[in-house]
């Protein structure tokens, strides 16, 4: 269900809602509806967890997001290996597909009741991209008329002045808007018509949206070329995009935020722990575990930057100097308002608070992503896509530490905009992500760790790590709290900071539970490489059964340097 402002958990074995809200948790008796219709949530945890209270979950936050301790570290992995910046929110793009409920649709609108149940499983088949299709009332003005998914046209702006790429509307380099006929207010206007409006709540992951969807438009094109019927062809794109998406998530994704020996063990003999095979009744459809929802997958937290090197304008030495993070949320629909702040404080919040500040509705042309500096092209052989060092972004490595700009989240990040500002620490993204495992009572750290019977973090590395989140200010009471009671998501960050052998990737209890729950959802998705292990990646590549984000990007951009990077 929604997961901003107002976050519901329909846990199945537990016959209640979860909400948070405004900072506060509710647990309610679920209406009949509500059951049919609920994203289906499951407890990992064999036992609920103790929670920190609201003052030591404050303390630990501000720890997490000190300022000036989140740092750039590039470091991501041994060295040599770091991780691209792409990858931050490739993350993010795959935690929506895993969680947004497909069956999207008005008060009283009928829907199949085989497309709800399918809908409503936690599946890593591309719903937050495709909706319930082209043919389905709630998803068709995600369509051309032909079974294109939409793109917009780009805003030309003067900046810089004398600049045609920037000056000029580029067509197919912003997603798809509403625009004025829509109505309400500017932002209602500047809405992405997409399934899942969180992949516009910042710039790069609006803009790999954006590459997603031209993905799929070329997948069409190729599959026509070669005589697929229309009748067959959406359904046949689907299935070929969804299957390449997860190749690349098994073989180039995971093993880079993964220790790869767990990746490879639970791809090649199986999940121990989550719905194991056989341990349920036949045919189950997956649940997700809040464990995985509300603390695991949220490591790519941590991987933000605080600022990039955009594209040829918004870069170090550039006409616009490097992207803030603050900036990335400013130039979006659902979290910014697409339009210049005031000058003397570019990263403010105020006017993006306010749905109706903003002169755009569409992405100014300046901001188009240059996907060179977000993904290595040279692991593709492609040297001649590839940018200076200190023009690529790597991201931070996994850690206990947030940049201090998630200390201070736009309200339109979680549905707050245009309601009463929240006091601060409830912009803290921080503290949202330990008071929403308060809200759900979740398993703690060393719970689970000792349920999945993996060696503990001992005390020293929960305290203090190594070099990540520094506790020295908290008492000795709330120390032993801390390490007693260990909130998961802070847990697995410090497993990934001490993680000696791959550092910065996640490992033990979480690296377990990410790995498993992907192996789970790919099982469960309609379209599956794990329910067919013969298959192999069709579309070109640059290897032999392989198939990177770099090849996906490589082929829906056209193998276009022009195209993958239009401001030259």
């Amino acid at each position: 269900m929604h997961r901003h402002h107002r976050e519901t958990y329909y846990v199945v074995d537990e016959g209640r809602i979860l909400e948070f809200e405004k900072g506060r948790s509710v647990a309610r008796v679920p209406t009949a509806a509500e059951q049919q219709l609920a994203f289906r949530f499951s407890r990992f945890g064999k036992r609920k967890g103790v929670q920190l209270g609201e003052e030591l979950r404050a303390r630990l936050a501000a720890a997490m997001t000190a300022v000036g301790r989140g740092g750039d570290d590039p470091d991501s992995g041994p060295p040599g290996t770091p991780v691209p910046a792409g990858f931050t929110y490739l993350g993010q793009f795959v935690d929506h597909d895993l969680t947004l409920d497909r069956t999207q649709v008005g008060l009283g609108e009928p829907i199949p009741v085989e497309e709800l149940l399918q809908g409503r499983s936690p599946a890593l088949d591309l719903d937050s991209l495709y909706g319930m299709g082209p043919d389905h009332a709630g998803s068709a003005r995600f369509y051309e008329p032909d079974g294109h998914l939409r793109t917009g046209t780009s805003l030309g702006v003067p900046f810089p002045p004398d600049f045609p790429p920037a000056n000029t509307d580029q067509k197919g380099f912003d997603l798809a808007r509403a625009g004025e006929t829509a109505g309400g207010t500017r932002a209602d206007q500047r809405a992405p018509l997409i399934p899942d409006p969180r992949n516009d709540e910042n710039l790069a992951i609006g803009q790999l949206h954006l590459a997603f969807v031209r993905f799929h438009n070329r997948v069409v094109d190729r599959l026509a070329e070669r005589g697929v019927p229309e009748s067959r062809l959406f359904r046949s794109a689907c299935d070929t995009v969804v299957k390449h998406y997860q190749w690349m998530l098994r073989t180039d994704f995971l093993p880079r935020v993964v220790d790869p020996e767990i990746v490879e063990r639970v791809f090649t003999r199986g999940r121990r722990h989550f719905e194991v095979p056989g341990r349920g009744r036949p045919g189950d459809l997956p649940t997700m575990p809040i464990e995985f929802s509300v603390a695991a997958y949220r490591f790519g937290h941590s991987m933000v930057r605080t600022a990039y090197q955009w594209n040829s304008v918004f870069r170090t030495g550039g006409d616009g100097g490097a992207a803030t993070l603050g900036l990335l949320f400013r130039f979006s629909g659902t979290a910014g308002n697409l339009s210049v702040g005031n000058p003397a404080d570019p990263n403010g919040l105020s006017d993006l608070d306010d749905p109706n500040a903003g002169d755009n509705l569409r992405l100014p042309s300046n901001w188009i992503a240059d996907f060179r500096r977000l993904f290595d092209f040279g692991e593709a052989g492609r040297d001649d896509l590839v940018v200076p060092a200190d023009e690529f972004n790597v991201a931070k490595r996994v850690d206990t530490l947030l940049v201090d700009p998630l200390a201070a989240l736009p309200t339109g990040t979680f549905d707050g905009r245009g309601r009463p500002a929240p006091p601060p620490v409830q912009r803290n993204l921080a503290f949202r992500n330990l008071t929403r495992a308060d809200m759900v009572e979740l398993a703690t750290g060393p719970q689970l760790a000792a349920q999945m019977r993996i060696a503990p973090l001992t005390e020293d590395q929960i305290l203090r790590g190594a070099g990540g989140a520094v506790l020295d200010g908290l008492s000795a009471e709330e120390r032993e709290l801390l390490v007693a009671h260990t909130p998961l998501w802070f847990y697995i960050l410090r497993e990934a900071e001490v993680n000696e052998r791959h550092p910065g990737r996640l490992t033990g209890v979480g690296g377990t539970l990410v790995a498993e729950v992907f192996h789970r959802a790919m099982e469960g998705s309609r379209t599956s490489i794990v329910k067919h292990p013969g298959w192999r990646p069709s579309l070109p590549s640059h290897r032999r059964g392989a198939f990177t984000m770099t090849d996906l990007l490589l082929f829906a951009f056209e193998d276009d340097a022009d195209l993958l990077n239009p401001l030259g």
